[in-house]
């Protein structure tokens, strides 16, 4: 049954007059995080994680203590197992969490309550929190700034041969065990359904490592040896593909089973779809758009961004997008699909500004990557009174004399910091690299990131200023 929260602990708050004071930005945190609103939020995602989850079963981790373990992982940058042990070895900690002197919940707890909460559930969060910063005149919204930044997934630098690696290796490794649970239920494995489950791990990882050697190498003789390997590679690939094909078709319907069958369906066509851009790239040829390209199995969302940065011109991950106000919180953010032009981002900014708000800002700011005259022109047709949009490139003598203005230089000024504003997001809130698994998971990473660096800019602006 789920729980809301522990009665206070008479005996824990008496301990707790022994012990230093709780931070003042972390006492402010803990007062916005008493909100109603937001604590109804996350409630209602976690009450549907079973049929009757609200109304039998064990007692569960109440959702307070859910949703403020959550917010101390992503504002320290911790993972779940640091947060549990952190929250269990510190009585402010404690406090902050309303654990008291209660049992801690495991990591593994965290982590499965943490992937009930919908990624939409924390957009609204976040614009709860939004709303109690303008209460609180930490934000009045006059000032927009937006801006876009590459949050990288947990994976490997891709290569096909090593895709083609990776495939052949989980493809193997999951029909052993459907074998072992096959063998398991029906006693024995059929005899004619023995050659389903060939193990080519080792054949795939020596082709991979020939191609990989050979590949420095610029002589004739390597450049037709990596050919066969791949070849070669290619054809591992596609005997493990139909193998599970066909494991699949003979065992799909015994319910013992189920467990392995769907991880199969589910790797077996991103291995097809690694084996076709391997064969239209290395045989054919073909420069194969990064739009259908598969960069990981096991985060296929990823996409590939050339943002040709010093240093990274390449970066597999997703591009975000960071609208921040006046006063440091980022209002919105949006995981974009692709790697699209940033000029497309200069509407969906403004709009959403104004949904947020009820009003469009006095200023807005972005870099030159945005500028277009439809973009200045849609701004100006929404009440924005004054618009930093830089032009690139050749600029006429007026065009010139207008971004020499006073005005128009100081928002430039006010827009760098919004790079600040993502660096600190992304070295202390975890946005630098995702370490989730899937697409919703991702989104979920990015949301409570953002939150917690909202949560840790309104905690520093409302707390009492130090002697």
């Amino acid at each position: 049954m789920l729980r809301e929260r522990y009665k206070v602990d008479k005996l824990f708050m008496e301990i707790a007059h022994h012990v230093p004071e709780m931070d003042p930005e972390l006492a402010e945190i803990d007062r916005l995080l008493d909100d109603v609103e937001l604590f109804g939020r996350i409630k209602d995602d976690l009450a549907k994680r079973y049929a009757k989850t609200t109304q039998t079963g064990r007692s569960s981790t109440p959702v307070e203590v859910i949703v403020r373990m959550l917010a101390v992982k992503h504002l320290y940058n911790l993972s779940y197992a640091q947060t549990e042990a952190q929250v269990r070895d510190s009585l402010v900690l404690r406090q902050f969490c309303r654990v008291y002197l209660a049992d801690v919940p495991d990591d593994t707890t965290l982590l499965r309550w943490a992937n009930q909460i919908k990624p939409e559930t924390l957009e609204a969060f976040n614009h709860r929190l939004v709303q109690l910063a303008t209460q609180r005149k930490v934000t009045r919204g006059r000032k927009l700034r937006t801006d876009g930044t590459v949050v990288e997934t947990n994976i490997a630098y891709p290569s096909d041969s090593k895709l083609l690696a990776d495939g052949v290796r989980v493809l193997s490794r999951t029909l052993k065990r459907l074998k072992a649970t096959v063998a398991q239920a029906a006693g024995a494995v059929p005899e004619k359904t023995a050659k389903f489950f060939r193990d080519r791990t080792r054949s795939a990882r020596q082709q991979a490592r020939t191609i990989q050697s050979t590949a420095r190498q610029r002589s004739e003789a390597a450049k037709a040896g990596m050919q066969q390997a791949y070849r070669r590679l290619v054809q591992v690939a596609q005997a493990s593909v139909a193998q599970a094909q066909q494991a699949l078709t003979a065992f799909q319907s015994l319910p013992a089973v189920q467990r392995w069958c769907e991880p199969l369906a589910t790797i077996l066509p991103r291995v097809e779809q690694v084996i076709r851009q391997t064969e239209r790239r290395v045989f054919g040829g073909e420069s194969v758009p990064a739009a259908e390209k598969l960069v990981s199995l096991f985060e296929p969302h990823s996409a590939i961004i050339r943002r040709n940065k010093a240093g990274k011109e390449t970066e597999f991950g997703r591009k975000v997008w960071l609208d921040e106000v006046d006063g440091g919180l980022v209002s919105h953010w949006r995981i974009l699909d692709g790697n699209p032009g940033d000029e497309s981002q200069w509407r969906p900014a403004l709009d959403h500004h104004r949904r947020l708000f009820g009003r469009p800002p006095t200023q807005v700011s972005a870099d030159r990557g945005l500028y277009s005259f439809d973009n200045e022109t849609y701004a100006q047709a929404q009440g924005v009174k004054r618009i930093i949009l830089p032009k690139p490139g050749h600029k006429s003598a007026e065009r010139r004399r207008h971004e020499h203005q006073g005005w128009f230089r100081r928002g430039r000024r006010f827009h760098a910091g919004i790079e600040g504003r993502i660096s600190v997001l992304k070295r202390k809130h975890g946005l630098g690299r995702c370490r989730n698994h899937g697409e919703d998971g991702f989104a979920r990473w990015v949301g409570w990131g953002v939150i917690a660096g909202n949560l840790a800019v309104m905690g520093r602006r409302l707390a009492p200023p130090t002697a």
